[in-house]
């Protein structure tokens, strides 16, 4: 296996775990008030979420609901979501898609988390059009308004 990637992506440090199995495993690190990507849905994947530290608050459909330290959160295909650190400390949580493919996002347009301001460069105005752009051939349908 090959050494995990760590990357920030949309302001969230990201460890990128690479695995066997059909499905794609990521480590995330939230800061307080740090806001997840636009609320978006995915057609072909499945997303889990757990909390390892701290809580993330979830939209999911027209429902708020915060995820704690030792909980998690499935969201099934076709779910409209997002999410955020509403917490006071940053917020540590894994994160599996299923089917395995979804990490080729992260690894796009994630920024390599060794490069001198690369929270700033992930928040960049340009970087994020980009994703927004090419956001849907990563089936990745964000749902603006």
């Amino acid at each position: 296996m090959k050494p995990n990637k760590e990357l920030v992506c949309m302001g969230h440090q990201i460890i990128l775990h690479e695995t066997s199995g059909d499905y794609d495993l990521m480590e995330g690190i939230s800061a307080p008030g740090v806001p997840g990507p636009p609320p978006h849905y995915h057609q072909g994947y499945h997303e889990l979420f757990m909390v390892i530290e701290g809580e993330m608050e979830f939209l999911i459909g027209d429902k708020a609901v915060t995820v704690k330290a030792g909980s998690s959160n499935d969201i099934p295909a076709n779910t409209l979501h997002t999410f955020k650190n509403s917490g006071t400390e940053n917020c540590r949580f894994m994160n599996v898609h299923s089917p395995k493919g979804f990490m080729s996002l992260f690894e796009k347009f994630g920024i390599d988390a060794k490069e001198e301001n690369a929270f700033e460069k992930s928040v960049a105005p340009q970087l994020l059009g980009n994703l927004a752009r090419q956001s849907a051939s990563y089936d990745m349908h964000i749902i603006i308004g």
